[in-house]
Formats: C-alpha cells, sequence, structure tokens
C-alpha cells in the first residue's frame, strides 16, 4: 500500500548514532532506562509474540534492548515497536518524556481503533514518526504540526468497510502540514482527508521538499490543481481510489525525477497525456479501473527506466508499439480489458526481464511471439482475443518459473504442445475455447509435476485422453468438455489423483464404465464432476462423495429411478440429470441441500415430485407427469427463483399457494391441461418476471390488477379460452418485452396505451376477436412501440386502414442487422446468470407460409403478420422504411391498390405474403431485387402485367401467383402477347417502358402507342408500295413465301 523507502533512510540515520565496536559499548542512562522500564509496563501485548519488549528488563542495559538505538551519550535517540502486538491505548505519559527520541514507529500493531494520544509535540527532535496500520481512528491532533524537524511521517493505514478511520477535518491537510516545511515523504494513506481538488493541492504546495505522496483512499475530490506543479521534487504519487473525477494533467510528465505514478480506481476521464509515458526516469505507471479514461501507447524512449505498466480497465485503444521491445527493464505489464488492437510485437521476445504479461480481453489478432528468453517468466494471460496460429514447443522451452499460461477464448490452432507438461513450476494451463485438435503427445516425469489445473474444454481436441494425465498427483481441476476425446473410461482410473476436486468429460466420443461400491473412501473426493453425454447407462455410485457440490449426468442413458442416496449428499448443491429415460425419483428431494435441480426432459410420470425447500431453480419440464399440481408447492418454494412444470400433462386448477413463493421470478406452467381461471394474486406479483401460461384450458378474463412495480418481461397467456378485455392496468409493467395473447377469445379493441411500454419487443394477439382499428388516433403520443420487433395480429375482425405513421416509430425494425446485432443476441432473462442460466423467451410466428416456433427470439429478427383481418385501403409506402424487416403477411384482407415499389428497399425480407386481397397494377420491378426472398405470395388478386425478372422471383411456384386472371410471364405459363406494332425488329433492342400511376405518365404512354402506331403504318405503306412498284422484288418476294409453306407441310 504504501513505500517503505523511509525504512532505509531510517536506518542509514542510525548508523552514525552508536555502533558496537569490538567490546565498546554505548552506556544507556538511568533515567532513559527507567522511561523506558515505565513504557514497557504500561504496554498491553502478546508475549508469545513479541520479540523485542519481551527482552526488556533491568538487569541489562537499555541500550542494548532489541528495538532500541542510543547516542554515543547513551541518549534513546529511535525506538522501533512495530509488529509486537500491542494493543489498547498509549496510556504512559513515559514515552513523550524521551526528549532525545528522533526516530519513532510504533507501525502494525493493534490500538483498536483509539485515538492517537496527544503529547506528541514534546518530541521536538523527531525526524521520522511511523504510525501505520496500527490502526487508530478519530482525529489526528494538531500537535504533530508542530513537529517541524519532521522529514517523513506516516500515517497510513488499510481501510476496512465498517470501520473507523482516521480523519483530517480541525485541523485541515493545510494545517497539519504547513509547518512541516522539511518532509520529504508524506505517507496518509486511508486517512478521511475529503477536501476539493484546489484545497488539498494547494496545502501540499507548501512542501518543497516532497519527494513521496502518498494518500490512496483518502476521499479526495477533483480536479488535480496546477499548484501541484510547484512541488519538483516529487519522485512517488500514489493517488488511488479516490474519486477525482478529472483528467491526468500534463504537468506530471515535468517531473524529472518521477520514478512511480498510482492512479487507479480515480474515476479519471479524458485522454491520458503520451508524455508521461515517456518520461525517462518512470518505472511505475498503475491506472487500473478508470473505466472513462482513454489513451494509446506511443513510442517508447530507447532508454526507458519503465518497469511495471498497468492500464487494466481503463479505454486504452491502438496497437503495442514495436518500439516495447526496447523496454529492456520491464517486468509487468497488465493492458486487460481494454480495447487494444492489431498483433502482439515480435520484439517483446527480447524481454528478458519480463516476470508477467496480461493482455486479456483485447482485440489483439494474429500470433503469439515467443517468450522464451523471459526466463523468469511466470504467468501469461492472453485469454479472450482474436489469436491465431499455434503454439510451438519450442515456445516453453526453458521457461522454469512459469506458473500460469492463460490462453483461453481466442483462435488458437495446431496441438497442444507436450513440453508444457513438464514445465516444473507450471500449475494452471488454461487453453480453453480455440481450435486446438489432433491428440495429445504422451510425456514422462510428469508425477513431478506442480500442475493444478488442465482447462482445455471446447477444442476439437481428439483420441484418448493422455495416460500421464493420471500421474499429476497435485491435480486439483481438469476439464476436458466439449472435445472428440474417445475411449472407455472408468473412474478408478482416478484413483491415485487424491487432490482432484473438479473433473469435467462431457460431450466427448467417452464412454464411462460403472463405478460400483468397492469406490469408496479412497477415491478423490470430487466438488465437480460433470459427464454428460457420457453414454451412462446406469447411476455411478456416488454415495461416499461427501464433498460433492455439482453433479450433471444429464443427456446419457439413464433409466429407472433416481436412487434415494443421491439426497443425501449434505453439499450437493446442483443437480442435473435432464434428458434421461429416469421414470421416477426414489425418496424425497424435499430435504436435500439442492440449489438447482434439473430433472427436465426424462420420463417421469406420476405426481410432481416434491422440490426440495433450499432450491432457487427446479425444472421438471418435458416429462410425462400427471394428476394436479399440489396444493402447497408455493410453500414449498421457499427460495425458489425458477420453476418450470411445462410440457407435461398436468391438470386441476393453478394452486394458489404460488403466490407465498416470495422470490419467484420465472413460473413457466405452459403446455398442460391445467383449468380454471388464472389466479388474480399471480398477476398482482411485483416481482414476477416470466409468467408462462400457454397451451393450456384456461377460462375466464385475466382478472386482478398488474402493481405499479410490476417487473414482468414476459407475459404468455397465448392458446387458452380467456375472454374479456386486457386490463389497462398492463401499462404498468414497463419492462415488458414479450406479450402473447393469441388463440384466446379476448373482445377487444387494439391497446394503444402499451405503447407507454417502451420495451414492448414481441407482441402477439392472433386468433381472437379483436375489433376497430389499430391507428390509435386518440393517444397523444400516436404509436411509438420504437423497440417492437414482432407483431401479429392475425386472424381477428381488425378493420380500417392500416396506419402509416405509426410504422414511422417502429425503430427496431428499422434498424440494421449490425444495430440490432449490438443488443443480446436473442432475448432472454439471467435466472441465475453466474451459473449461465437463462429463461429463453418462445414465440410462433407464421413464416413462408407456415407457422414455425422461435425458442431463441433473435433481438434481429422482425416480423409483421396482419392476416385474416378485415383492413382495406392502400398499402403504405412507409412500409418500405422497415429495412430489417424478415416476414410480412398481409394476407386475407381488403387491401386496394397497388403493391408500393417501396417494399423493394425491404432488403432483409424473407417471407412476403400478400395474398387474397384486392390488389391492383403489376406487381412492381423493385420485387424482383430482393435476393434474400425465399417465399412469395401474391396469389387471388387483380394484379395485371408481366411478371418482373429477377434472380429470385422466376424461382416461385405458379401457386404465388395464380388467381391474377392478368398476370402473364415465367413462372406462370401465361405467355405475354405482344401485339405486331410492338413486335420488335431482328437485330434491335427490344424498348422497354418505364411502369408509373400518375396521369402525365399515362399519357406519356398513350402517346407511344400513337406513336408507334404511325410508324407501323409508315413502315406498312413503303413495303407494299415497294411490292406494287418493283416487279423484281415482287417475284422474290413470292418465291421466299412458297419456300415457307413446303417447309411447313413437310
Amino acid at each position: 500500500m504504501k513505500i517503505h523507502s523511509h525504512l532505509l533512510l531510517f536506518l542509514g540515520h542510525l548508523s552514525s548514532i552508536c555502533i558496537v565496536l569490538g567490546s565498546a559499548q554505548c552506556q544507556c542512562l538511568a533515567d532513559q532506562k527507567s522511561l523506558m522500564l515505565q513504557l514497557k509496563q504500561g504496554l498491553v501485548y502478546n508475549s508469545s509474540l513479541s520479540t523485542k519488549l519481551v527482552q526488556w528488563n533491568s538487569s541489562t542495559d537499555c541500550c542494548q534492548w532489541s528495538g532500541v538505538t542510543c547516542s554515543s551519550l547513551g541518549q534513546v535517540v529511535a525506538l522501533d515497536l512495530s509488529s509486537e502486538t500491542i494493543s489498547g491505548g498509549i496510556n504512559s505519559s513515559s514515552l513523550f518524556r524521551l526528549q532525545y527520541l528522533q526516530n519513532l514507529s510504533l507501525a502494525y500493531n493493534s490500538f483498536h481503533y483509539t485515538p492517537i494520544p496527544s503529547g506528541f509535540e514534546r518530541l521536538k527532535n523527531l525526524t521520522h514518526l511511523n504510525l501505520s496500520n496500527s490502526p487508530f481512528a478519530g482525529q489526528i491532533p494538531i500537535e504533530i504540526s508542530c513537529l517541524t524537524e519532521l522529514v517523513i511521517l506516516d500515517l497510513s493505514s488499510i481501510v476496512f468497510p465498517g470501520e473507523d478511520q482516521l480523519k483530517l477535518e480541525d485541523p485541515s491537510l493545510e494545517s497539519l502540514v504547513k509547518n512541516l516545511t522539511k518532509l520529504t515523504q508524506l505517507h496518509l494513506d486511508g486517512v478521511n482527508i475529503s477536501a476539493l481538488g484546489i484545497e488539498w493541492c494547494q496545502a501540499l504546495s507548501s512542501l518543497p521538499n516532497l519527494q513521496v505522496l502518498s494518500l490512496s483512499n483518502c476521499h479526495l475530490s477533483g480536479p488535480i490543481h496546477d499548484s501541484l506543479a510547484k512541488l519538483r521534487s516529487l519522485s512517488s504519487i500514489r493517488l488511488d481510489q479516490n474519486n477525482l473525477s478529472t483528467q491526468v494533467p500534463e504537468f506530471f510528465s515535468k517531473y524529472s525525477n518521477l520514478t512511480s505514478l498510482h492512479l487507479s480506481s480515480c474515476e479519471l476521464n479524458g485522454i491520458f497525456p503520451e508524455k508521461i509515458l515517456q518520461v525517462a526516469t518512470l518505472q511505475t505507471l498503475d491506472l487500473f479501473n478508470n473505466p472513462l479514461l482513454h489513451g494509446s501507447l506511443p513510442e517508447f524512449p530507447q532508454s526507458g527506466a519503465l518497469q511495471t505498466l498497468v492500464l487494466s480497465d481503463t479505454q486504452f485503444t491502438g496497437t503495442l508499439p514495436e518500439s516495447i521491445g526496447s523496454l529492456q527493464m520491464l517486468s509487468r505489464i497488465e493492458i486487460a480489458r481494454c480495447n487494444l488492437s492489431g498483433l502482439i510485437p515480435k520484439s517483446m521476445s527480447n524481454l528478458t526481464a519480463l516476470l508477467y504479461i496480461d493482455f486479456s480481453t483485447n482485440i489483439l489478432t494474429g500470433p503469439i511471439p515467443s517468450f522464451s528468453m523471459s526466463r523468469n517468466l511466470t504467468e501469461i494471460i492472453l485469454s479472450h482475443n482474436q489469436l491465431t496460429g499455434s503454439l510451438p514447443s519450442t515456445y516453453w522451452e526453458g521457461l522454469q518459473h512459469l506458473v500460469n499460461v492463460d490462453m483461453r477464448n481466442n483462435s488458437l490452432r495446431g496441438r497442444v504442445p507436450s513440453s508444457l507438461f513438464s514445465l516444473p513450476s507450471l500449475q494452471w494451463i488454461q487453453l480453453s475455447y480455440n481450435l486446438l485438435n489432433g491428440q495429445i503427445d504422451e510425456v514422462s516425469n510428469s508425477s513431478s509435476s506442480s500442475l493444478n489445473t488442465i482447462d482445455l474444454q471446447s477444442n476439437n481436441l481428439a483420441g484418448p485422453i493422455p495416460t500421464f494425465f493420471f500421474k499429476f498427483q497435485k491435480l486439483s481441476v481438469l476439464l476436458l468438455s466439449f472435445n472428440s476425446f474417445s475411449g472407455l473410461i472408468q473412474l478408478d482410473m482416478f484413483q491415485n489423483l487424491r487432490d482432484l476436486t473438479t473433473l469435467e468429460l462431457s460431450y466427448n466420443n467417452l464412454s464411462i464404465g460403472s463405478l460400483n461400491k468397492s469406490f469408496t473412501t479412497l477415491t478423490p473426493q470430487f466438488a465437480t464432476l460433470k459427464l454428460a453425454s457420457c453414454y451412462l447407462k446406469e447411476f455411478p455410485y456416488l454415495a461416499y462423495q461427501s464433498r460433492l457440490i455439482s453433479l450433471d449426468l444429464s443427456n446419457n442413458l439413464l433409466s429407472g429411478k433416481v436412487p434415494s442416496w443421491i439426497w443425501s449428499l449434505r453439499y450437493l448443491q446442483n443437480l442435473n440429470l435432464s434428458h434421461n429415460n429416469l421414470v421416477d425419483v426414489q425418496g424425497s428431494p424435499q430435504n436435500s441441500s439442492l440449489v438447482f435441480l434439473d430433472l427436465s426432459s426424462n420420463l417421469l410420470n406420476g405426481t410432481t415430485p416434491t422440490p426440495p425447500r433450499s432450491a432457487a431453480y427446479v425444472d421438471y419440464s418435458n416429462n410425462h407427469l400427471i394428476s394436479s399440481i399440489p396444493d402447497d408447492i408455493g410453500h414449498l418454494l421457499i427460495f425458489a427463483i425458477f420453476f418450470s412444470l411445462s410440457n407435461n400433462g398436468l391438470t386441476g386448477a393453478i394452486p394458489k399457494s404460488f403466490c407465498n413463493a416470495a422470490f419467484l421470478q420465472v413460473l413457466d406452467l405452459s403446455n398442460n391441461n391445467l383449468n380454471g381461471s388464472i389466479p388474480p394474486c399471480l398477476i398482482g406479483r411485483e416481482n414476477l418476471v416470466v409468467l408462462n401460461l400457454r397451451a393450456n384450458n384456461l377460462v375466464g378474463g385475466i382478472s386482478g390488477a398488474f402493481p405499479s412495480g410490476c417487473g414482468l418481461q414476459t407475459l404468455d397467456l397465448g392458446v387458452n379460452h380467456l375472454e374479456g378485455k386486457i386490463p389497462e392496468s398492463l401499462f404498468n409493467c414497463k419492462m415488458l418485452e414479450v406479450l402473447n395473447l393469441g388463440h384466446n377469445q379476448i373482445d377487444d379493441t387494439f391497446p394503444c396505451w402499451l405503447e407507454s411500454v417502451p420495451a414492448l419487443r414481441v407482441l402477439v394477439l392472433r386468433a381472437n376477436n379483436f375489433h376497430g382499428a389499430i391507428g390509435c388516433e386518440d393517444v397523444k403520443n400516436n404509436g411509438s412501440f420504437e423497440m417492437l420487433q414482432i407483431v401479429d395480429m392475425s386472424l381477428n375482425n381488425f378493420s380500417g386502414h392500416l396506419p402509416s405513421r405509426c410504422f414511422l416509430t417502429w425503430k427496431a425494425m428499422m434498424a440494421n442487422e449490425d444495430e440490432a446485432g449490438s443488443e443480446l443476441n436473442h432475448l432472454k432473462f439471467g435466472v441465475l446468470e453466474l451459473s449461465q442460466v437463462y429463461y429463453q423467451d418462445v414465440v410462433t410466428v407464421t413464416s413462408k407460409g407456415l407457422e414455425m416456433e422461435l425458442v431463441k427470439i433473435l433481438t434481429i429478427f422482425t416480423s409483421i403478420d396482419f392476416s385474416e383481418n378485415n383492413f382495406d385501403g392502400l398499402i403504405p409506402d412507409e412500409m418500405g422504411e422497415l429495412q430489417s424487416l424478415y416476414v410480412l403477411n398481409l394476407s386475407g384482407n381488403a387491401l386496394t391498390g397497388n403493391i408500393p415499389s417501396s417494399l423493394g428497399n425491404l432488403k432483409q425480407l424473407e417471407s412476403l405474403d400478400l395474398s387474397r386481397n384486392q390488389l391492383t397494377e403489376e406487381i412492381p420491378a423493385q420485387l424482383a431485387s430482393l435476393n434474400f426472398l425465399s417465399y412469395l405470395n401474391l396469389a387471388f388478386n387483380e394484379l395485371v402485367g408481366r411478371i418482373p425478372v429477377g434472380t429470385q422471383i422466376q424461382s416461385f411456384s405458379p401457386a404465388s401467383f395464380e388467381g391474377n386472371k392478368g398476370l402473364c410471364g415465367a413462372p406462370l405459363t401465361v405467355k405475354c402477347s405482344i401485339s405486331p406494332a410492338m413486335q420488335p425488329i431482328v437485330g434491335l433492342p427490344t424498348p422497354t417502358i418505364a411502369k408509373t400511376h400518375s396521369s402525365s405518365a399515362l399519357q406519356d404512354h398513350s402517346e407511344v402507342l400513337i406513336s408507334a402506331g404511325f410508324g407501323f403504318l409508315f413502315g406498312f405503306c413503303m413495303v407494299i408500295g415497294s411490292l406494287l412498284l418493283c416487279k423484281g422484288w415482287r417475284d422474290f418476294y413470292f418465291v421466299q413465301i412458297e419456300i415457307y409453306l413446303l417447309r411447313l407441310r413437310h
């Protein structure tokens, strides 16, 4: 926390005071000895841990006591009682009668937050005072400001939450230091100063000799005032953990002796001055955790002294300069969670002093350079980038001190270097989520390895699990899931790995042998065991795994009953048995310690298993459970956040006791045979986020009122028999994203008041008895729905014109794919986000003439379905603004007029259905340019003219255009007839006529036809006249006609 260079000064100063040469010794003055013994008597300390006070006694010379230094005259000039376990306070006045004292240290004791005692003003000769980390509390006494000879003052301490701390109120910082003009070091870390930038900066500017300034966690505010620039001798500045909320002043770069600058967690902003990084004397720069601070790395000087560079959790961007390789003294570099891009410079291979490197969570690309010359390297962390290339074995040779290799979440290819496994100090190998492939070569001398963690999951590794893995006797974590490892694994193969606590082998091509009852207390005691998709046919016997916390046996071939011993595992919190063939549960999970229980997608039948009282997540979905839900189910869900019984065969009413589950956020009872009405108390729950009762036999209205603090994000009541109206209190649910009321018997007008729900993305009202217009003219903010991406009002009785102005407010349907993709990938609710457990919303949409269920609703998927209503009038041109639209269905209405050419702007459109309307005129040529269009239905309208020619449109079935008697051209078999006047002359291009709908255009069209008629008449007269007047032409003409007729006959 602070710099201890003042200890060296302390020792240097004492070297000239009392030196023992041969038998010559300093003789302690009697009064000095008496004062020291009185001091000891007044202190409370632990004699069994003391190394100094415990040796003080009257029979020896006090100048020989540990921690005591005397002058040549026998005067006590230095007293070091640091780390002496002194507790309580300093009650003895004898300390302040040691008038010759120049150096005093009471650091690292335990004064239990008592005030600093008064009396220090009597120690006029003090040059060094160290009371750090003891800790004291309360106001710093004004008497310390009288110690005008002080060179070093250290009152710093580590502040723990809820504990008292030292403070500077009266006196203030200015009052404390204004007379201490000889100070070279000031350490007040953890002291509550609570001063504005101009106040504390100007107070310090009166210390011309100050070299070390340490004021971390002092409740200082910004900005940093220019008056601080007066301190020309500053070499070390520590201001971490203050809410400075300011830019870093450039005058810091003018401190010619600057060696250390610590500004972490200071809420810094603006652009960091590059010149500071180029200060020749700078050894340490720490800007950690300033997320608003921007900057980039400059070219570094050839003779730079930089040893430690910490820029993590800032907004530094750009590339790593090649000149970074010239920092020959660089030992630690941390630039994690920034926005660095480009390559890791090859010049970094020359950094022989490098000990620690962390470039994780950036956008770095390209290959990883070799660090084999950095012989003392301990950690290399490059995870969460876009690095490519391989990891040659030669890169790791000679790195005898390497402890951690973390290159997770990149795009590394090739094989895992076997030389890694032979490094004697290596404890963590983390290469998961890459593209590594092939087998891992066997190595020898692995039993002496220090390896603690091997994380190779989510690669393309194949072959058997290397046998030398089973010899790593210190191995604690082995993660091999999501690869292509093959072969038969017996769990007793891990018998010798006594420290193994986490084993994950899921989703490989492995077969796990059965684990019999002989595998008992001699086995490694697992905390986490994940064997999903390992072709298990029977439960491994794990009754003796008394430390097991997480067990995943999902996606196997387990059948029969869940064994009762599993509920007796005392520490088991996470159990996933989903996607098996289990039919029943032995015993009851009610009194287990489970927090997460997933029994979904099995063959469980009968009644609902009693959920664990401690569970936060319970999933019984996709089984064969029948009968009714127990009436007291809600009383058992004491801590439950997620509860699902969807896709079973449950009957009866929804128990009202669900309303007593105080923490319940997700309740999914969809796809059952539940009947009765929806309990009003469910509607009135504030903390419910997802309520899915879809596809049951629920009746009645939606009774109850949605509370003012409604937290619903998903409300799915579709496919029931609900009646009445939508409660207007639903507008209280400001976070609502998905509303599905489709396939009910709701009789209402369009709920215009939903426009006040800003987060709404999915609105499904299909197959009800809704009626009236949807224009919402009476709503003050005419139809916002800015986030709406899926709207389905089909199969209702809506009528009137389609409201053109509304479509201009649907911003989510106008966003391009990149903008939409910048949101979450799909709509979901984080149930247990730390465990990456999410609830996925599901909605059914009609696309390409078929109903399909979207299990994951992508934020880039957009759809409009107004089909099977009574809408009339024109299709608004404004629909062409919805450029991210994927599906548009306006079929089965009474729409008239032409198809707007603006629909050609819908470049993402995949499905367009305008069938069974009264649309007229020609199909706009712009539709032929929709390259992603895979479904088109314009059947049964009154369209005319030639079907436009394009790359896609001719690939559709003729059924897409049937029922339009005036249409012709491919893919229809009806040929477009061309009048003789319009027949093209061979060798000349066919004229085209632009399609428009204005009266002037029609007039121009008529003029073209009239001109063509006159042209035909003139040409006809010229040809006939020539035949009549010229005998040679006439004879040739008739000969050619005879030849043509003869060919026709044959």
